[in-house]
């Protein structure tokens, strides 16, 4: 038998990707996910998967579409690349840009961006500018900046990262050997639920599945400009990576949602950090904002609103936020190193 190692999003799908044979392939062997079955669906009578995107090599979804994004820019022979970000696409550039040999400038908001995510890019030799805004002011100045300065930027208003990003559909459906009955997604700058649902209709175009899942996307209620059809000048929420007032793929998640006759919802920050508890009882250790789309399955569960199967995303691994669990945590005391103390903190009697 041949041995099989997976390959990375762009050699397992470049059928599906803008890449030629002068395209460099920039990767860490991303992609290649698991989904797992979770039983927190039991209790409102739902099915419910969870594609765990926290595998991906800097913890997050954010490496398929930059793997495409700094190919790309290294086949244009660009200076480097910039992006604005509010944690996970800083880590992913960070990160390819270092394996490319490309120079990287992140541009984050001073305060909210989780510190997890900031080490990332130090660790892989970003340079890291803070500016005194929230994360729409940042990106409209890395629009700016990047043409005057002569580098590729690589937000999700690249079409390069969504064309990586929709790889994600293609794998649900290669496990499943079909779409979905309904996906349900985290909302930020609403470029992943435009991506997957670009997926699951080139992927029914190719004859690779026969069916379109219905697409649920959640934000978070303190910031959810598109459940609320207008832009939040000062988002919050302890969700940091949809922190987000005014996303830059807000028509592609209308027409995702509409399409598909799906729908949007907004939960609370208690509902998000409930779920992530949950998870974590599974064994499945997500940030905040990946806990939003099982909330609010699990909310819609409960009005009766879903049945059947559905498939929830997992955007990026919970050590990505620490902050948010250390500050819940309640360390014990410690004990005496003796077998007795241990048997009664245990109450073993």
């Amino acid at each position: 038998m041949q041995p099989r190692m997976w390959r990375g999003v762009v050699e397992e799908y470049r059928e599906f990707l803008p890449f030629t044979d002068a395209t460099p392939v920039i990767t860490l062997r991303e992609g290649g996910t698991p989904l797992l079955e979770s039983r927190l669906g039991t209790p409102v009578g739902l099915r419910l998967l969870v594609k765990y995107e926290a595998t991906n090599p800097t913890g997050s979804f954010k490496d398929r579409g930059m793997t495409v994004a700094v190919s790309k820019a290294a086949e244009a022979r660009a200076r480097g690349i910039i992006c604005a970000s509010t944690g996970n696409t800083a880590a992913s550039a960070a990160a390819y840009a270092a394996r490319a040999g490309l120079p990287c400038a992140l541009i984050v908001p001073a305060s909210g961006v989780a510190l997890g995510k900031l080490v990332q890019g130090i660790a892989c030799g970003a340079t890291i500018i803070a500016v005194q805004a929230a994360f729409d002011r940042a990106l409209d100045l890395v629009r700016e900046a990047a043409p005057l300065l002569g580098l590729t930027l690589v937000n999700s208003v690249n079409p390069h990262r969504l064309a990586g990003q929709k790889t994600a559909a293609f794998e649900i459906c290669d496990a499943l050997g079909r779409a979905p009955q309904t996906l349900a997604i985290p909302v930020g700058n609403a470029g992943n639920i435009t991506a997957y649902w670009a997926g699951f209709k080139e992927y029914r175009a190719a004859g690779r599945s026969k069916s379109l899942p219905r697409m649920v996307g959640v934000q978070a209620e303190g910031a959810a400009p598109l459940v609320q059809g207008h832009p939040v000048d000062e988002p919050r929420t302890v969700a940091s990576a949809i922190r987000i007032g005014r996303p830059a793929s807000w028509d592609g998640a209308m027409t995702a949602v509409r399409e598909s006759g799906g729908t949007l919802l907004a939960v609370t920050d208690e509902e998000i950090l409930a779920a992530q508890d949950q998870l974590a009882r599974e064994g499945i250790f997500v940030e905040p904002a990946s806990a939003a789309s099982v909330a609010g399955v699990l909310k819609m569960g409960r009005a009766r609103q879903l049945d059947g199967e559905v498939v929830c995303v997992l955007t990026g691994h919970g050590l990505k936020d620490p902050e948010v669990i250390q500050a819940r945590a309640n360390l014990p005391a410690p004990i005496p190193a003796t077998l007795e103390a241990i048997s009664e903190r245990l109450s073993l009697g």
